[in-house]
């Protein structure tokens, strides 16, 4: 069989590229190893976890409603009216791609696809059949996986990755998570809502490496009094089964220790699904850490083959996918269609929520930029004291020659919608004195964005800052 179009991978990036073609008229195939549309987004990562989350935020306010002088009983967890409920919302969300997809007149195919060369496809039918699929062009969308450690690789059911974690399989009574990084905090925050007394072990000196410090101290506190302890630069040796429990051996700043837990989950990051494809049979090139190479309009070595997310570099976010997949698709219907943003937003939703787009402190210094620095903290916040939520942070970077926004961090309850407009603003090329000028609502998180920006100036109203040379420009 032939298909003008073949979207290899069924995740955010792939049906999204998929349906904006067949919108465009054009006849796509989409072919996806999983019985469900969604990927790992959706099947087993960023829909199941942040349903998760909302329970274990749940559980927390009903703690910190003490505070207010209202007590609830200790609450019970039935774990499988809980899986349940996950299952339905992602149920739920395939169920309705499906649809999309049949309304599209997207033919879907279920099995797992190898390039036998640039043009040509041998896929193996979920069925049990095979069948040899051509195309003028291909997208692939092949996404990532968990990264696995050969010494933790013990063959246990009790070391899990994000994946087998998601299955809720029970509470562990105590959960070491290997890796402090996004995925592993914000699987070990619903474990730690849910009961279990979870241990975090990182290599680094500090929780989240790579993201913005002031951002990261916020939730690092918190986090202390959720956790049962945070090792830092420490490194797990090895693993060892004892049949109840898992023995960790640990070398660290207090020498070599070892503990046992319940359950251990590895959260070292993830992997391009690169390998295993036949990529070798065609001319994709594909670098030392696995990810395809493509330029700014998704385009391969090969001239019938694009690929966007995860298989071809970070970050790996869905909402990355996505917009790269309508480039690709775009590129393909001949319009002059380029991936170059200015700003990615990035949300890591543990509690509280961290969130940032465009520029980062780090980055500044890195590169020897000059940036003025605005941190309006949510002290000063009426909606932030009325949620008792006073630890938060809006932070932003502004170019002091043009007063241009180049970055902005959050981190705050619901700091994940929030950055939304911090993106609009870089993306739009916006000046601080746009978004101080614009009237927010009052009292919301969202107008912290604002005095920020009048904090850039020195004409913040709950806080004072001498007032700046660019105020009195």
């Amino acid at each position: 069989m032939h298909a003008p179009l073949v979207v290899l991978g069924g995740g955010p990036g792939g049906y999204a590229a998929a349906f904006l073609a067949a919108d465009l008229g054009m006849e796509v195939t989409l072919v996806e190893k999983d019985p469900r549309l969604g990927g790992t987004c959706l099947l087993r990562g960023c829909i199941p976890s942040k349903a998760l989350l909302h329970v274990g935020r749940v559980l927390a306010e009903v703690r910190e409603m003490d505070e207010w002088g209202i007590s609830f009983a200790k609450p019970t967890i039935a774990i499988d009216a809980l899986r349940a409920r996950k299952e339905k919302v992602i149920g739920a969300l395939t169920g309705g791609l499906a649809q999309l997809a049949k309304r599209r007149n997207v033919r879907v195919v279920q099995g797992e696809a190898r390039f036998a060369d640039s043009g040509t496809l041998a896929i193996a039918l979920a069925d049990g059949g095979s069948e040899t699929l051509t195309y003028d062009h291909c997208i692939l969308a092949s996404g990532s996986r968990p990264a696995k450690i050969p010494a933790f690789d013990i063959g246990s059911p009790r070391v899990m990755d994000s994946t087998s974690a998601l299955e809720l399989a029970d509470i562990p009574e105590s959960l070491l998570v290997i890796g402090g990084g996004y995925i592993g905090l914000e699987m070990g925050t619903v474990y730690a809502e849910l009961g279990s007394q979870v241990s975090v072990v990182e290599l680094t000196n500090g929780l989240l490496p790579g993201a913005d410090r002031d951002l990261v101290k916020p939730l690092a506190k918190r986090l202390e009094g959720l956790f049962t302890a945070i090792r830092l630069e420490t490194k797990v040796v090895r693993l060892e089964d004892r049949g109840d429990g898992i023995e960790v051996f640990f070398e660290g700043p207090d020498g070599a220790t070892s503990q046992t837990f319940s359950r251990v989950l590895v959260a070292v990051g993830r992997r391009p699904n690169s390998d295993g494809i036949g990529l070798e049979n065609t001319d994709v090139v594909i670098d030392a850490k696995g990810f395809v190479g493509v330029d700014g309009q998704q385009r391969t070595a090969d001239p019938r083959i694009l690929a966007i997310g995860d298989v071809c570099g970070e970050p790996m976010l869905a909402h990355r996918a996505s917009h790269q997949g309508k480039v690709a698709v775009e590129v393909l219907h001949g319009e002059p269609a380029l991936f170059e943003p200015r700003a990615i937003p990035a949300v890591v939703f543990t509690d509280p929520e961290i969130a940032w787009a465009g520029l980062t402190e780090h980055e500044a210094a890195a590169a020897g930029r000059e940036v003025e620095i605005s941190r309006y903290p949510w002290a000063a916040s009426g909606r932030a004291h009325a949620l008792g939520r006073i630890d938060g942070m809006t932070k932003m970077l502004v170019d002091p020659e043009s007063d241009r926004v180049l970055g902005v961090g959050i981190v705050g309850p619901g700091a994940g919608e929030l950055i939304a407009e911090g993106a609009l603003a870089i993306e739009m090329g916006c000046s601080a004195l746009d978004l101080s000028e614009t009237i927010h609502p009052h009292p919301t998180l969202g107008e912290t964005v604002a005095f920020s920006a009048e904090n850039y100036f020195g004409v913040a109203t709950e806080i004072y800052r001498p007032r700046t040379e660019a105020a009195t420009r």
